[in-house]
């Protein structure tokens, strides 16, 4: 059965961990799809998809590699964090069901916790407690408020206390979503917060996006980074005209967006509709797509891919 991890790791500055992070995920029956790191949010997303247990195995040798190397007593970025490796999600590909997803989490938690002494929360479908069902409860408090928080709410496997300079993991199983961030040309993180309030689902925005602002100072300006969690009814045009409209009201431009990771087909497809007003428009119309053999794009050998200014360290 076929799974997609998306690992999240609280590095996007040094090349060197990043490439040993990409080595370790390089496992038989593992495709690689990319790694992509980011300099202000001190963060990178690495996409693998294959086999659930060779997914499980891959996953477990990057975690290996950033515990030996991430150290967040010393890592600083823009990006909420709980450890080193912050969150590691199994996405259930075609007709693999959520519950395999599920046990892979659960089972990646236990040996993790067992094996590398990392505290580990679940999340999503596979979290034990309601309340630990989403990923910003649980990571409410961050690295630096670990300790204090274990005291009252110990993690579902390993020791209560945090990892010293690992903190915790978080894993779990849940549906595909989009990482979508749309950069706005001025270098006011308030403009950018109130927009992301706008849009946040939870704050009456709209239905299943997560939104946060981001100071990119990198790039000169700020980010509204979003996830769109339930993006069939909550689509990329949707989420990204709503930015527009908000920020018009402060004077504001978008600059331009980004993807981060991965997103499905009909995505694509609803993106192509809603902007060409192709109402008939589908995956049949994509050459490579109607012909339907990876013979038409030959794989390329993955490298980091890094965003905003990169230093080896």
């Amino acid at each position: 059965m076929w799974v997609e991890s998306i690992p999240n790791f609280s590095e996007g500055n040094n090349i060197v961990t990043l490439q040993k992070i990409l080595e370790a995920a390089s496992q038989d029956d593992v495709k690689v799809l990319g790694l992509e790191g980011d300099v202000d949010h001190n963060r990178s997303v690495l996409t693998v998809a294959g086999d659930g247990e060779a997914v499980l195995g891959a996953i477990f040798e990057t975690i290996k590699v950033a515990l030996q190397h991430i150290d967040l007593t010393h890592q600083v970025g823009t990006h909420p964090r709980l450890g080193a490796v912050d969150v590691v999600p199994f996405v259930p590909l075609g007709t693999t069901p959520m519950s395999y997803a599920i046990d892979l989490a659960r089972r990646l938690g236990e040996q993790v916790a067992s094996e590398l002494g990392l505290p580990v929360y679940l999340y999503e479908h596979a979290a034990r407690q309601p309340e630990r069902k989403n990923l910003a409860d649980v990571r409410r408090g961050q690295f630096e408020g670990l300790a204090h928080r274990m005291a009252e709410d110990p993690p579902d496997f390993g020791p209560p206390r945090p990892h010293p300079t690992a903190g915790a993991a978080i894993i779990g199983a849940r549906w595909p979503l989009i990482a979508f961030n749309v950069f706005l040309n001025t270098e006011e993180l308030a403009v950018a917060q109130r927009i992301a309030k706008a849009v946040r689902g939870s704050s009456g925005g709209l239905i299943g996006v997560k939104a946060l602002a981001m100071d990119t100072v990198h790039r000169g300006r700020v980010q509204v980074s979003m996830n769109l969690v339930d993006y069939p009814k909550t689509t990329l045009p949707k989420a990204l005209e709503l930015v527009r409209r908000e920020a018009g009201r402060y004077g504001v431009l978008v600059a331009h967006s980004e993807l981060v990771g991965f997103l499905p087909a009909q995505a694509v497809i609803d993106t192509v509709q809603y902007y060409l007003q192709l109402a008939d428009f589908d995956a049949a119309h994509v050459v490579e797509l109607a012909l339907a053999g990876d013979q038409f794009a030959p794989q390329k050998a993955v490298q980091p891919q890094m965003r905003g200014r990169t230093e080896e360290a």
